[in-house]
């Protein structure tokens, strides 16, 4: 059994917009989180149908720092890109939690209840955000995409866990 954390909490109020750091947001189901610009209609990707939902996305630390020493060019060297959690463009960022192994599972984060939908691979939105690599360096690594079972604040320290652990 494990248990993880709530390492930090980002929300953008529109598309490409750098993302904020918050101590806390209402997670809404079937909308996402409040002020996000998933929930407000404003996201890049927001007129294209959600196949696997935008409600919340969820990054592993550990594949953040990853990027530091892990990716490489089409020459083999190494690209030492750094990346903060927010610049991820996921909203919760998480240590010592699973995600790839939480698709269609459902975890509590603090009191809100989630169900893993689908990987969150990254895309080349991102590079153009961020910096080249960064896509290559997340690939089967950029996160979780979850949908909000019940409403309730999900606070930067909140244990995550899975459901009836």
């Amino acid at each position: 059994m494990w248990e993880g954390s709530v390492v930090s909490l980002h929300i953008a109020r529109e598309a490409s917009a750098p993302m904020d750091s918050v101590p806390s947001v209402r997670a809404v189901p079937g909308h996402g989180l409040e002020g996000d610009r998933y929930f407000l209609g404003t996201g890049f990707y927001s007129a294209r149908p959600s196949w696997g939902g935008r409600e919340v996305t969820l990054i592993e630390t550990e594949a953040v720092a990853a990027l530091l020493g892990g990716v490489q060019n089409a020459e083999g060297h190494r690209l030492g890109i750094t990346l903060g959690p927010a610049e991820t463009r996921r909203n919760i960022a998480t240590v010592g939690v699973p995600l790839n192994h939480l698709v269609e599972r459902e975890f509590w984060v603090g009191p809100v209840l989630l169900v893993g939908t689908r990987l969150c691979e990254p895309c080349k939105h991102l590079d153009e955000l961020t910096q080249p690599g960064v896509m290559a360096g997340l690939i089967h690594r950029g996160g979780l995409r979850a949908r909000i079972l019940s409403d309730g604040v999900i606070r930067v320290g909140d244990a995550i866990r899975p459901k009836g652990g």
